[in-house]
């Protein structure tokens, strides 16, 4: 039995989504979150930058007694994760792995889409894991920069004109190359779910990276015996490095419960 907590971090609120799902299948487990709100989106960054923002904010999820940290974030996970795996001795999970497996098991006609941060795409990463489990299949790859600012300013609904405009944009093209499975290649992109399920049509299977990455979390934990015991209910804590001004609502749609919980602000220059 292990009862440290888990670490979850992300650019800004999309790796809630991850964090939702992994308290859905370990709601034994304590949680804590960061979002780096001050420096969202990541997407544009250099590689150079990524690590260092990803250090600080791996650094800083160190001050607590972890157990293992999730990088809910496609952006650091394509870019950063092998330099933080090396540097830590704890537990680090990415998105791409799992993600990727499950779309090579979804996908019917071996013709996969991927949308994600100009940085994930230029990175190749989810290419090169697709490549070495199915050989023949094609990866269909388009960047969509302007998805997560629309999440972070709650434009992501079903009628949301800009957000469907943009979204029809990104993703006609990928739905002309017959695609039948589409990989959400950044955690802030389930959100917008309905609206890119809405352009690509039902026929096109949706694959979350958050969630395929929570799955696989849950399962290496159980496999090592790290859970905490039967019986117990998790806490979650919420550290961002903005204005805690507004977190909890979006953060509440996010996580589809109410926020209740204290937001701290931290200064992550400082780690």
């Amino acid at each position: 039995m292990d009862t440290r907590p888990i670490g979850v971090f992300d650019s800004g609120l999309g790796g809630l989504t991850a964090l939702r799902e992994l308290s859905r299948l370990l709601p034994g487990e304590d949680i804590i979150y960061f979002g780096d709100t001050g420096r969202v989106p990541y997407g544009g960054r250099s590689r150079e930058t990524l690590i260092r923002y990803a250090r600080q904010d791996v650094a800083f999820l160190r001050t607590f007694d972890l157990k293992g940290i999730v990088v809910a974030c496609g952006t650091v996970s394509t870019t950063a994760l092998d330099v933080l795996t090396a540097e830590n001795d704890i537990p680090i999970w990415g998105v791409v792995e799992p993600a990727s497996d499950a779309a090579v098991q979804a996908t019917r006609n071996g013709k996969i889409g991927l949308i994600g941060t100009q940085a994930s795409i230029r990175s190749g990463a989810y290419e090169r894991r697709i490549a070495s489990l199915r050989p023949d299949a094609q990866v269909f790859a388009a960047a969509c920069p302007l998805f997560v600012p629309l999440v972070e300013n709650g434009r992501f609904r079903p009628g949301d004109l800009v957000a469907e405009t943009v979204a029809a944009e990104y993703l006609q093209p990928l739905k002309a190359d017959g695609i039948d499975t589409l990989m959400l290649g950044c955690t802030h992109y389930p959100l917008l779910k309905r609206v890119i399920g809405g352009v690509m049509g039902p026929d096109v299977t949706l694959v979350d990276v958050g969630e395929q990455c929570a799955r696989r979390v849950a399962g290496t934990l159980r496999e090592r015996g790290s859970l905490t015991g039967p019986g117990r209910t998790g806490r979650c804590r919420f550290f961002v490095s903005d204005s805690v001004e507004g977190f909890s609502g979006l953060a509440s749609i996010f996580l589809q419960r109410d926020v209740t919980e204290d937001v701290e602000k931290v200064d992550i220059w400082n780690y």
